[in-house]
């Protein structure tokens, strides 16, 4: 169930990303067989997979500007029985756009709003393939937003979006409860920046927001990054020239930018995973600690051996199935309901 790759767009990058993936095909198996998986309980996929990620971000950063990052990351693209299995619908409304991904078995009353990850600046279109298997997950309809990207649109450019995406959501009848705001990396801070500006302007809070390995500290993040470098997919370079596009450093005091000097009580329920081998586990397992002191309701759970948003592998990396199963199971328990979830699976 392997998911397949293809390219797209301007020929040299088609070339260059298809060159990439052939050399770490060739660099992962030989360092395997030379001295055994960089980590225990990764498997060869697990591994390419990190690699490949590594190689084409690195390369990206390497490009002209912006925009051409986009378009080398573009020309990967991904197909799926997953992206096969839901319908993709895209919205244009007058303050934001985005795409709504509807499974077959969807259950009309429970909704979830996703943001993406990508540093704030980056959407590759090989990223419907993850936002399908969360759809398939949640056996629910998805709002992806397609936020206004940094460094073009700054801070609070994507916080306004996502509270335009959630009022509309609103008005257009979606019960709060029955609301999930999930994202994964830039995505997950979105998410739970979402529920204190939301909690602050008195709108109806969600029943439930789930974090995919969030970024949660842009003041002091330099600081916290001291370990796992050599087994995640972004580097302390990375994430510091997505801060830098993303807000100005004054800004990155702001509690909606830097979520250790945030506020946290009267929100509701937080999940969150995260891998052990990621560089932001520091920062995520500081944000947990200063929910919990403040009373929130807040759940992480950490994953032996994981990188960032290691989800995103799907059903052919066995933790990574394991995770997203982990989030139904959190969605029918927590925003479903037992009775519910067995109609749904039935």
């Amino acid at each position: 169930m392997v998911a397949r790759i293809h390219f797209a767009g301007p020929i040299q990058y088609r070339v260059r990303s298809a060159a990439e993936i052939g050399q770490s095909i060739l660099k992962v198996s030989a360092r395997r067989m030379l001295k055994g998986p960089r980590q225990p309980s990764w498997s060869w996929l697990m591994e390419l997979s990190t690699e490949v990620l590594k190689k084409h971000v690195t390369t990206a950063f390497t490009m002209r500007d912006v925009v051409e990052a986009r378009a080398f990351l573009d020309s990967v693209v991904i197909s799926s029985p997953a992206l096969s299995g839901v319908d993709i619908t895209p919205i244009v409304q007058e303050k934001f756009r985005g795409s709504w991904f509807t499974p077959k078995n969807a259950e009309a009353a429970v909704t979830v709003l996703y943001f993406h990850g990508g540093g704030y600046s980056f959407y590759p279109r090989a990223y419907a393939n993850f936002i399908a298997l969360i759809t398939l997950a949640a056996k629910s309809k998805t709002f992806a937003l397609d936020y206004r990207l940094a460094p073009e649109h700054r801070f609070p450019a994507q916080l306004e979006d996502a509270l335009n995406a959630y009022r509309w959501l609103l008005e257009t009848g979606m019960e709060p409860d029955k609301m999930i705001v999930a994202g994964d990396s830039a995505g997950g801070h979105l998410a739970l920046t979402l529920l204190l500006a939301a909690r602050d302007s008195k709108l109806p809070l969600p029943g439930l927001a789930i974090a995919l390995s969030p970024a949660t500290d842009f003041e002091n993040a330099r600081a916290r990054i001291v370990s796992n470098q050599e087994s995640d997919w972004i580097d302390r370079k990375m994430f510091q020239r997505w801060a830098d596009w993303f807000c100005d450093s004054i800004q990155s005091r702001d509690p909606l930018v830097s979520l250790l000097a945030a506020d946290l009580r009267g929100l509701p329920p937080m999940y969150i995973q995260a891998g052990d081998c990621e560089i932001l586990y520091g920062s995520i397992q500081a944000f947990t600690d200063r929910a919990r002191s403040q009373g929130a309701e807040i759940v992480l759970e950490t994953w032996k051996g994981m990188n960032h948003v290691f989800q995103m592998f799907g059903p052919d990396v066995s933790q990574s199935a394991e995770a997203l199963r982990r989030i139904e199971q959190v969605i029918d328990s927590r925003v479903r309901g037992q009775k519910e979830a067995e109609a749904v699976s039935s």
